[in-house]
């Protein structure tokens, strides 16, 4: 496992390194158990510069995944999550993302119960009230899912859309 602290976040890659072998990764009956690759991050709260730092880490991870555009289309959209929960909530969150058999899900855990609305951007308002229609445009799958305090706004995107 690879841990980086970076700014006020933390950043936990999880996965198989190339130089892991079946013994490595092999549990107490020896089944061998592939470790899907995953990062995690804490976010602090109101600490917008974890909006690239997190596109950066995201992109590391995807280097190898995916058709061509995919990770890009991951990158925007984590960075819109990433965004709206740093602007609209005064708390921390959390972002997970794992790659897995079906794809790429890219999870941001807040601490404000108040849904996030998609709504139709205005002229007049700059790049403000795009991101969920982004997210609603571009993802295979979204949604939000409440916690025990707070929710979930989550997106899946499959390795092999095009």
């Amino acid at each position: 496992m690879k841990r980086q602290a970076r700014g006020s976040g933390s950043t936990v890659i999880a996965g198989t390194s190339a130089g892991e072998t079946a013994e490595d990764k092999a549990d107490g009956d020896g089944q061998t158990r592939a470790q899907a690759p995953q990062l995690r991050r804490r976010l602090g709260r109101a600490d917008l510069r974890a909006v690239p730092e997190t596109r950066r880490a995201l992109r590391e991870m995807l280097r190898h995944w995916g058709k061509p555009g995919r990770s890009d289309i991951a990158e925007l959209l984590t960075s819109e999550l990433v965004t709206n929960a740093l602007v609209h909530t005064d708390h921390e969150a959390v972002l997970t993302a794992t790659v897995g058999p079906a794809g790429l899900r890219v999870e941001v855990r807040d601490f404000v119960s108040r849904r996030p609305q998609p709504r139709t951007p205005n002229t007049g308002d700059g790049t403000h009230g795009r991101g969920l229609v982004l997210v609603q445009s571009l993802a295979d799958a979204w949604g939000v899912r409440a916690h025990g305090v707070g929710k979930a706004v989550w997106f899946e995107l499959g390795a092999d859309a095009a």
